[in-house]
């Protein structure tokens, strides 16, 4: 790696400073910063350093992303953009295609990939988004939802039906025929730039679909989601680390009826709580990039139970924290309102709870000793 992992978060820190809360409330993010911030590799950290990224490893990524998590979800949202753009052209693409477009993402270059369509949610079967050729051209026709970080994006990646099969392919945001429609006022990471992305007729060079040829819907999309799940498996691990700073923070200082609130044993009891949830969301993202950058046969189910009890841990949590700062964290723009916010979303992008529990229901049943 380029630079020190602690020398990154201090830079990172000094950047988002106090900020946070002022562009969740104005929904923006300087783009003059992410743009900085993309050209010195901090938006896609597991780049390989030939790319001009950091090439770290799964756990010293998770580490990094629940530091920004922990600052702002929507600077990690747009980092979890980012870097699951580079890791599907990683994936998918040809090592032609990754030379052309990995140092763009870490030359300070945005990107976005759109799955989600009016009518494909977390069935991304029935997307309905075509990608056909057309000569020595393919042309794109679609509609995709709630495309994090594409209302600052360069670049989309997007998913699309291509013969018998998905493509994932390269569109130029300033593509005649791509027209990029912000989402006004979302409940959470409302900063992260997500848009709805209409692409009516858009040609482009044949080369720009990555791999050149299709594959099942289902492996397409698992691969891409991939990197997004742990993504954001880490940053609601930074969630929790900022709640549970400002609750422990507030208990210590507030008093009511002649002692310190956390002294109070109800409000001990969310304290403990909420470090609980921190510990369980660190030690189930810890596991799942270890097996990362194993290699091991576990990465995928692995992957799907750091997002889901990560979540759902960050979830709670935020709302403990809420109810801990009573009043004074009810303000829109304090750190756990956002959090609270923030979190809700978090069960919902990258696949819902409900299809994180479908597929470990799913291997628990086809585990070793299943009935």
């Amino acid at each position: 790696m380029g630079e020190d992992l602690s020398s990154a978060t201090t830079s990172v820190t000094l950047r988002v400073g106090d900020l946070a809360g002022e562009w969740d409330r104005t929904g923006l993010i300087p783009l003059d910063l992410l743009r900085e911030l993309g050209a010195e590799g901090r938006l896609c950290a597991e780049v390989p350093e030939q790319y001009g990224g950091w090439g770290l490893s799964s756990m010293h990524s998770g580490a990094y992303t629940a530091h920004v998590g922990g600052l702002c979800s929507s600077l990690r949202s747009v980092m979890t953009s980012q870097g699951m753009a580079a890791w599907t052209i990683q994936r998918l693409g040809t090592a032609e295609q990754s030379a052309a477009h990995l140092p763009r993402l870490t030359g300070g270059a945005l990107a976005a990939v759109g799955f989600s369509e009016p009518g494909a949610g977390s069935d991304l079967a029935a997307m309905t988004t075509t990608v056909r050729r057309e000569g020595d051209a393919v042309v794109v026709d679609g509609h995709k939802k709630w495309v994090t970080a594409a209302h600052y994006a360069d670049l989309l990646v997007i998913v699309g039906r291509h013969e018998d099969g998905a493509v994932a392919v390269v569109v130029p945001a300033d593509t005649p025929g791509v027209r990029i429609e912000r989402i006004a006022d979302p409940l959470g990471c409302r900063a992260a730039g997500h848009a709805d992305v209409h692409l009516d007729g858009v040609r482009l060079p044949a080369d720009s679909v990555l791999g050149g040829h299709g594959l099942p819907p289902a492996l397409l999309v698992t691969t891409a989601l991939a990197y997004g799940r742990m993504s954001v498996a880490w940053g609601c691990v930074g969630i929790l680390r900022a709640c549970l700073a400002a609750a422990t923070a507030h208990a210590a200082g507030r008093e009511q009826f002649g002692r310190p609130l956390a002294e109070h044993q109800l409000v001990a009891g969310h304290l403990a709580d909420l470090y609980t949830a921190e510990q369980v969301a660190a030690r189930v993202c810890e596991h799942a990039s270890r097996c990362w950058d194993e290699g091991s046969p576990d990465q995928v189910v692995a992957t799907v139970l750091a997002k889901h009890v990560a979540a759902t841990q960050a979830a709670r949590g935020a709302a403990t924290a809420v109810q801990v700062l009573a009043s004074a964290g009810s303000r829109d723009g304090h750190a756990v309102a956002r959090a609270y916010r923030d979190a809700k979303l978090m069960e919902i992008i990258e696949g819902s709870n409900e299809l994180c529990r479908l597929m470990l229901a799913q291997h628990a049943l086809s585990a070793p000793g299943a009935p």
